[in-house]
């Protein structure tokens, strides 16, 4: 199965905000990941409400990963970014084989192994060990780029 860009996106950009305690922005995540902007925000944005991420308005604004997110799976965000849709269309693709076809059975079991075992991996798994360090390297972020003022203003 071959995952959307989206999807790709999504979890990149997942990985990247869970890797990193600072905020950052969509202009940040798009010149760090290589992106679009315009394909960065409505990425943003439907993290924001599958609840991977949170966004704040304003001068000190920015994206940063959801408080309860990491216990949020893989298979939830390729799930939310997929649909459940099969991995193959017969019926859209009149194809004469339908009513004898053992393949459509085979792919749709093909397709519930590869969610159940990316429901088995939470997002905070992703940036577990070294892999959270590298990501802040790779992103950027670990000279404290985009990092949250001081909560009294300072």
């Amino acid at each position: 199965m071959k995952l959307n860009q989206s999807t790709d996106m999504a979890l990149r950009i997942a990985m990247l905000t869970a890797a990193s305690p600072a905020r950052t922005t969509v202009d940040e995540l798009a010149t760090q990941l290589a992106l679009s902007r315009s394909h960065v925000a409505k990425v943003v944005q439907r993290l924001q409400r599958i609840g991977v991420l949170v966004t704040v308005r304003g001068r000190f604004g920015g994206v940063a990963f959801a408080e309860q997110a990491g216990d949020l799976t893989v298979g939830q965000v390729v799930r939310a970014f997929e649909g459940d849709d099969e991995v193959v269309s017969c019926e859209q693709s009149g194809c004469p084989l339908i009513a004898g076809c053992r393949l459509r059975g085979e792919l749709r079991r093909a397709q519930a192994a590869f969610l159940g075992v990316l429901d088995g991996v939470r997002l905070n798994d992703l940036v577990d060990g070294p892999a959270g360090p590298l990501l802040l390297r790779i992103g950027g972020l670990a000279s404290g780029a985009g990092e949250r003022p001081p909560e009294d203003g300072r």
